[in-house]
């Protein structure tokens, strides 16, 4: 960054406290969003609420912003918890220049384009004057050659970028963390999948509509919309129940669940019930006038409610909920071909899309979790009939949510057994599946198979 600017400093001392000022139009603005993104920033951190729901709140109470200004704020917020584990190590003799420092950071990090915006914080930011090379590398270890660059810091780590407890409780090979931190500090695509329709005719429709859609390589009906923010609502393929927002990796436990079109199914913990659809949909795909069923449940009502309203959406029938009212199952034992469990955890899997939550929780956001969900698997377990399909899932990368439950699960009952699962992006058969994000641009994914004897 060079500190050859046209404005200089607008930096004052009143009464012993530093007074930033403005004098030109970019300054102001960029003292503005400075201003709006510390104020989220930390809320996020003290309230420990996602910051997708705190940056949504805010802008619903402040319609004010336009276009960029949302955009400039929200990718500037996330960029921020993207690259804290490198971020919070700047350090300045003064709170706000060392909050300044970290705006431009991760501008040059992140390689945003409002360089007015970005070159006012970099004055404000007052670094020793040098030059570094820009770079439009996303090659992580030529960003972490930039970030030292710019900081003056010797001793940061790849590893940083993750907390330590993730790879305490997410064990890495040394061959793989590379790849794993580069995946985690990049941004996924949009993944959806069609329904209803031929895919070939919704990636036309989509085009037309000037969204990036492209056929994925691994699932007929499965397409990336490409990293710009979509406006769905606006989508004809989206309102007439064509097209379905449903991560790579999410997909994938569909298709190993891989239901017949005269099955019926429970999906135990449907939240808005993405995979439920999924499941009606395959079971469409086999025979237009499939007669198989899926009942959904969870114990949140608001879901439920989202899920019939997607399911109307979509013209899919033969989908009903069921909500869980209290330990005893909200549907009949012994009843179903297939019963999915989705079961609660902490979510590693999605840190690509959610860059907070890394900060935001500790090692209990795993430690807390596989009591919960062996106690779910085994109660939900019931309601598979002889010869049926169990399938557990998380969006975890932990084995002691994943691996270790299954585990824990066959110890305890020798009524069912593993079936191995093809990994659907390598074609390797194994026992369990563990989707890591660096594998097909995704998020990741746990699933395991077993069927009633």
């Amino acid at each position: 960054m060079s500190q050859t600017h046209s404005a200089k400093p607008f930096l004052s001392v009143f009464n012993d406290s530093i007074v930033i000022e403005a004098s030109t139009p970019a300054q102001k603005r960029a003292l503005s969003y400075a201003t709006t993104i510390e104020m989220l920033f930390n809320q996020v951190m003290s309230t420990k609420m996602p910051a997708d729901r705190i940056i949504g709140q805010y802008f619903r109470e402040h319609k004010k912003h336009g276009s960029k200004d949302r955009r400039v704020i929200r990718e500037t917020l996330f960029g921020l918890f993207r690259w804290w584990g490198w971020l919070k190590q700047l350090q300045a003799p003064q709170p706000h220049v060392t909050w300044f420092r970290q705006l431009t950071a991760c501008a040059a990090l992140e390689q945003h384009t409002w360089q007015d915006i970005t070159q006012a914080w970099d004055t404000i930011a007052a670094w020793t004057p040098t030059e570094v090379p820009p770079t439009n590398s996303d090659s992580i270890n030529d960003k972490l050659a930039l970030f030292m660059s710019l900081s003056g810091l010797t001793d940061c780590q790849l590893s940083d970028l993750l907390p330590s407890w993730f790879w305490q409780t997410c064990p890495v090979s040394p061959a793989e963390q590379l790849a794993v931190v580069e995946a985690m500090t990049s941004r996924p695509p949009i993944w959806a999948r069609v329904q209803s329709i031929k895919t070939a005719t919704a990636i036309a429709q989509l085009n037309n509509a000037g969204v990036d859609a492209v056929a994925s390589q691994y699932f007929t009906d499965a397409i990336s919309l490409g990293n710009k923010s979509i406006n769905l609502n606006e989508i004809e393929t989206y309102k007439q129940g064509h097209l379905e927002i449903q991560d790579l990796a999410s997909q994938v436990i569909g298709q190993v669940c891989q239901p017949n079109a005269d099955e019926r199914w429970w999906d135990a913990c449907s939240g808005a019930g993405g995979k439920t659809l999924q499941l009606r949909s395959l079971m469409l795909q086999q025979h237009p006038q499939s007669s198989g069923s899926i009942i959904a449940s969870d114990i949140r009502h608001k879901p439920l409610e989202e899920l019939n309203k997607r399911a109307s959406r979509a013209g899919f029938n033969n989908i009903s909920v069921a909500p869980w009212k209290s330990d005893a199952l909200p549907v009949n034992a012994n009843m179903f071909d297939g019963v999915l469990v989705d079961a609660p955890c902490s979510c590693t899997g999605t840190w690509r899309r959610n860059p907070d939550m890394r900060w935001l929780d500790d090692a209990s956001a795993v430690s807390d979790k596989p009591t919960l969900q062996l106690d779910i698997l085994t109660r939900s377990a019931k309601a598979v009939k002889s010869g049926g399909q169990l399938v557990y899932a998380t969006c975890s990368l932990s084995p002691s949510e994943n691996e270790h439950v299954v585990e824990a699960f066959l110890a305890q009952t020798n009524e069912f057994e593993l079936v191995p699962v093809i990994h659907p992006f390598t074609g390797g058969s194994c026992s369990m599946l563990t989707i890591w994000p660096q594998v097909a641009d995704s998020d990741g994914m746990f699933v395991a198979k077993m069927r009633r004897k």
